[in-house]
């Protein structure tokens, strides 16, 4: 009796250790399957955003990335380096001396290197004569003192960009010229300037033919918080300009500043479409108020040409001189100036938004033929 019972307590116990390890694998299963409902409510519970309305907006103004900038601190005699350097050795030459016919000479070939051209720099130099004779001059020095103020008086001219309409008008700029001489990114400089000083603008992307000209004119648009109007690629420029004007008048907006695309002056037909956008701006309620031609400083004599068919075509009231900074020359200011009685308004010294500033006669002459 004792034997079997102890059979059957050892049969049992055996029983039970070989189930156990069953019972555990069914337990650890069961938690972990409710820790799994758990976590899985903990995730539906979550919070949802069911905002449909919601927008994407562009990036903001302050945390885009403006053109490269460069610091404004720099005076225009130092960004206007490269045209002083380029003929401060040969003006060395002629503050050393007396007044002579070699000397005249040197001036004379001095002053058609610096771009100045030929039918200005000859009209100059006979006056000049005529100085030296009437005010006894002997030296080098003073002929070039002589110089400097004859040159200031011929930069002698209104300068200042309008805004001036009729009332119930609205003030149209438009800026033309050839490929490549920085006419959008001289509108966005303008564009920047104008805002700071208080005024609504409305930047028009006018150039239809280049996608990227009208991407880049509304990245200025945000940059400045200025208002955009664009067409779609290829649209009638003269229909982009009077839209823009329409909806400045609209949104009470203080100028419209229009783009155009890039063209050669020699191309007839593209010249004559230039004059139909000049005349479509000028339509109620618009009132074209400036037609600035933007100039390369580093495309020289060049540079009268393309004043010269512009003119004819848009009637250009002013000129844009971009790259100042990177031209050993700069004498086509006075050309321009002298033989097209075009003047000069603003200059291009580098890349920074400041860098576009007015043109001041008595700094720029200064800093190409002052004293060092």
């Amino acid at each position: 009796m004792n034997t079997s019972l102890l059979i059957v307590v050892f049969l049992v116990v055996m029983m039970s250790l070989a189930v156990l390890p069953w019972i555990h694998r069914a337990w650890t299963t069961r938690k972990t399957s409710e820790n799994d409902v758990e976590v899985g409510l903990e995730i539906e519970e979550e919070p949802i955003s069911t905002d449909i309305g919601e927008k994407t907006h562009l990036p903001s103004p302050e945390t885009m990335q403006a053109p490269e900038e460069v610091a404004p601190a720099a005076s225009v005699r130092e960004k206007l380096s490269k045209a002083r350097t380029a003929i401060s050795g040969r003006l060395k030459g002629i503050k050393g001396g007396s007044i002579s016919p070699s000397m005249w000479e040197e001036l004379e070939e001095l002053l058609i290197s610096a771009d100045v051209g030929v039918e200005t720099t000859l009209d100059v130099v006979n006056r000049l004569r005529e100085t030296a004779r009437v005010e006894k001059l002997e030296t080098g020095t003073e002929l070039l003192d002589a110089l400097k103020r004859h040159m200031k008086e011929d930069l002698s001219c209104e300068r200042e960009l309008s805004l001036t309409a009729s009332e119930g008008s609205v003030p149209v700029w438009l800026f033309v010229g050839v490929n490549g001489v920085g006419k959008t990114t001289s509108i966005g400089k303008v564009a920047r300037r104008l805002t700071d000083e208080g005024s609504g603008v409305l930047l028009a992307a006018g150039d239809t033919f280049r996608a990227a000209a009208a991407e880049q004119l509304e990245k200025w648009a945000l940059l400045c918080d200025a208002d955009f109007v664009r067409g779609s690629e290829g649209a009638d420029p003269s229909s982009v300009i009077f839209d823009a004007v329409e909806a400045a008048k609209a949104r009470k907006v203080d100028v419209v500043l229009g783009d155009t695309a890039g063209r050669l002056h020699n191309k007839v037909n593209l010249m004559q479409e230039l004059t139909k956008v000049r005349r479509v701006a000028d339509r109620e309620p618009g009132q074209v108020c400036e037609v600035l031609l933007v100039i390369d400083a580093t495309t020289g004599q060049n540079g009268l040409s393309q004043a010269q068919e512009f003119t004819e075509a848009a009637g250009v009231t002013g000129i844009v001189l971009t790259k100042l900074d990177g031209s050993a020359k700069g004498g086509i200011v006075f050309a321009i100036e002298k033989e097209l009685g075009l003047p000069v308004k603003l200059i291009g010294l580098g890349e920074g938004d400041g860098d576009l500033v007015d043109f001041d006669p008595e700094q720029f002459v200064e800093a190409i033929f002052g004293d060092d």
